[in-house]
């Protein structure tokens, strides 16, 4: 044991370095505590409640209709004077549209939609959107409008569902404008007659209230005008208001990339496939962690889209069909089955027999990924079973002392041998052939008289077997 005296310094030094390590945290925690209450302060002193800028830029999804929501609690949590929404968007689900929509109207924060950068469009989706809030302001040369109802894959609907289809969605669109006091005609016939409108237009019929430039010179615009919220109407002051932008989190960024459609059945295909390697060669520990990773987000990216169970139960049995083939390599019908079932798996999950949508980016899987996914694993799994079938017809290396050590030797019948079997030699299980015999029953006794690759040659046991009978020549008895 060391003595004491070496001891104590090292005591003391890592007891200093303790302290001076909780002193430092503790003095960190202090200045961030400070600096919020600080911040926290300089809000309350000048009495003057945030605008809280919302960046929306993508498709009408549920990842999107999930922050928008958060978006509009965080600014209610906050007291926040007004909520300006920069809306950008191709369009996209109608279902989460309905829920955006029930968040703007119901929100206690006035809301206002701004259809920014100068090229934007609030197109399809965004269209409802847009004439949901409180204020709606459109940069030169935006666009509004083209609101009629497709499939999720982009398609026309069918004559009878298309039409009932179309008359909910005109009546969701008339009673937006009607709470609004917007003209109901021009928006009706961005979903009846797919219409569009410049910002220049959508002011002039009444759609829009304003076409700015920039925020600034729209926040000028709104400053001390009544606006409608979901508990009244509200004067709102925004010149001088301090600004709070808010966009997507870093998880809701992954849940936006898992949730394209290629992405998932990318991570659905590469997570089967990595199973399969895992199971062909036990141990290798980094396929099997990554394809049950994989396929764990690829369902989470499917959950959220608009999604069909006969293309999820087609991947399923897709990954049944992978497994089968691992087990029983080799023969390729597994595989090939697998790689059928996967293709279709793709092209009915999402889009195919989805719910109807508005216009935007199509949800479905790209034809081109489809094509590119199957011809892979299709390539891979044909791989995997020539591989198989290699394996089992290669020879076997027998080392010629072990032969001649065995040769002679007595086994116990195991598995009957007719005239193939197993016996059991010096608390060993070895496959035997018999010769000089038809069959050898369970518990007889035989002698071993070749070894090639890893089975025994054998043949019934006498006491004086017959010289040159079997032993001498092997080769030709088993012929």
């Amino acid at each position: 044991m060391p003595p004491r005296w070496l001891l104590r310094p090292l005591r003391t030094s890592v007891g200093l370095r303790c302290r001076v390590l909780l002193l430092g945290s503790l003095v960190l925690f202090l200045a961030g505590l400070a600096g919020f209450l600080s911040s926290h302060a300089r809000a309350q002193e000048d009495g003057i409640p945030r605008v809280v800028v919302v960046e929306l830029s993508t498709s009408i999804d549920s990842v999107s209709a999930r922050f928008l929501e958060r978006a509009i609690a965080l600014a209610t949590n906050e007291g926040a004077a007004l909520i300006v929404i920069e809306l950008d968007t191709p369009g996209g689900s109608l279902d989460s549209t309905r829920a955006i929509v029930s968040e703007i109207l119901g929100s206690d924060v006035p809301v206002s939609v701004y259809v920014t950068p100068q090229g934007a469009q609030a197109a399809s989706a965004g269209t409802f959107i847009s004439i949901a809030s409180s204020f709606l302001a459109m940069a030169p040369s935006t666009n509004i409008g083209a609101a009629s109802v497709v499939t999720g894959g982009g398609e026309d609907l069918p004559e009878t569902l298309g039409k009932k289809v179309t008359e909910d969605t005109t009546a969701f669109i008339r009673s937006i404008a009607e709470q609004r006091g917007r003209p109901v005609e021009p928006l009706e016939a961005t979903v009846l007659e797919a219409e569009a409108y410049s910002a220049e237009e959508a002011v002039e019929l009444g759609i829009a209230d304003f076409v700015a430039a920039d925020r600034s010179v729209l926040l000028r615009e709104l400053d001390g005008k009544t606006l409608e919220s979901g508990s009244g109407e509200v004067t709102v002051t925004t010149v001088g208001a301090p600004i709070h932008e808010v966009g997507m989190n870093g998880f809701e960024r992954f849940l936006s990339f898992i949730a394209n459609p290629n992405v998932a059945f990318l991570l659905l295909s590469l997570g089967g496939l990595a199973i399969l390697i895992e199971l062909y060669n036990p141990g290798l520990w980094f396929p099997g962690i990554f394809g049950v990773t994989a396929l764990i987000i690829g369902w989470a990216g499917i959950g959220f889209l608009p999604f069909s169970w006969a293309g999820v139960a087609l991947i399923a049995l897709a990954l049944i069909l992978f497994l089968g083939e691992a087990l029983a390599p080799g023969f390729g019908l597994f595989g090939t089955a697998g790689t059928v079932s996967l293709i279709l798996g793709g092209l009915f999950v999402v889009g195919f027999f989805g719910a109807p949508g508005l216009p935007g980016s199509s949800v479905s899987v790209n034809r081109w990924v489809l094509i590119g996914a199957g011809t892979f694993v299709g390539l891979f799994v044909l791989w995997l079973g020539w591989e198989a079938r290699r394996s089992h017809t290669a020879k076997v290396y027998t080392s010629p002392t072990e032969r001649l050590a065995l040769i002679g030797t007595t086994a116990q019948v195991t598995d009957q041998l007719s005239p193939e079997g197993e016996v059991r030699l010096a608390d060993e299980t070895w496959s035997a052939r018999l010769i000089n015999g038809r069959f050898a029953e369970i518990g007889e006794t035989v002698r071993v008289v070749d070894m090639r690759d890893v089975r025994l040659i054998v043949e019934p046991y006498t006491e004086a077997p017959a010289s040159g009978e079997g032993s001498d020549d092997p080769a030709a008895s088993d012929s």
